[in-house]
C-alpha cells in the first residue's frame, strides 16, 4: 500500500485497492465504468484510488453479497432510501387485520404490520375515516367508541 506524502490521505493504485477490496480489477473498472465507483485520480497505470472508492467498493462487495442488484446498489449510494419490500407471506404466517364497518358496502381493511400502524394510530385513522364519510355522506357520524358500547 503506497501514499501519497503530500497528503494525509491514503491513495492506492488498482493492484492494492483490489486486495484491500477482495475484487478483482475487472469488476473493480467496471463499477468504475457503470459509475458505481468514483473515478480514480490519474489515468491508466498512474491511477489512485483513495478511501472513498475502497468505502464504496466495501459497500458494493456487502450488498451484493446481500443479493441487491446494481441498479439498487446505485440508489442505496446515492443515499435514496426506498421502501424496504413487504416479506413474502409464509405458509402458516398469521397476519392481523383490522376490518372497519365504515356503512352498507363501504369497508376498509388495514393491515398495521405492513403499513407500520401503532395500535394508536390505527384508532386515530378509524376515526379520521368516520368523521370523513360521515362529512361526505351528510349523515350524523357515529363515534367509534359508542359503536363498540352499542353492540
Amino acid at each position: 500500500m503506497d501514499t501519497d506524502s503530500t497528503s494525509s490521505t491514503p491513495s492506492y493504485p488498482l493492484a492494492d485497492l483490489c486486495v484491500l477490496a477482495d475484487l478483482p480489477p475487472r469488476t473493480v473498472r467496471y463499477y468504475v465504468q457503470i459509475g458505481l465507483v468514483d473515478r480514480p485520480e490519474g489515468e491508466t497505470r498512474a491511477a489512485r484510488y483513495g478511501a472513498t472508492q475502497l468505502e464504496q467498493l466495501l459497500l458494493i462487495k456487502k450488498w451484493t453479497a446481500a443479493g441487491l442488484s446494481l441498479d439498487r446498489i446505485r440508489e442505496l449510494l446515492r443515499g435514496e432510501q426506498a421502501p424496504v419490500p413487504p416479506r413474502a407471506r409464509a405458509i402458516g404466517s398469521v397476519e392481523v387485520r383490522s376490518h372497519l364497518m365504515v356503512a352498507d358496502g363501504v369497508d376498509v381493511v388495514i393491515e398495521p404490520g405492513r403499513a407500520g400502524l401503532s395500535p394508536e394510530q390505527v384508532r386515530q385513522f378509524i376515526k379520521g375515516v368516520m368523521a370523513v364519510f360521515a362529512q361526505v355522506s351528510g349523515a350524523d357520524a357515529v363515534p367509534v367508541a359508542d359503536a363498540k358500547s352499542k353492540k
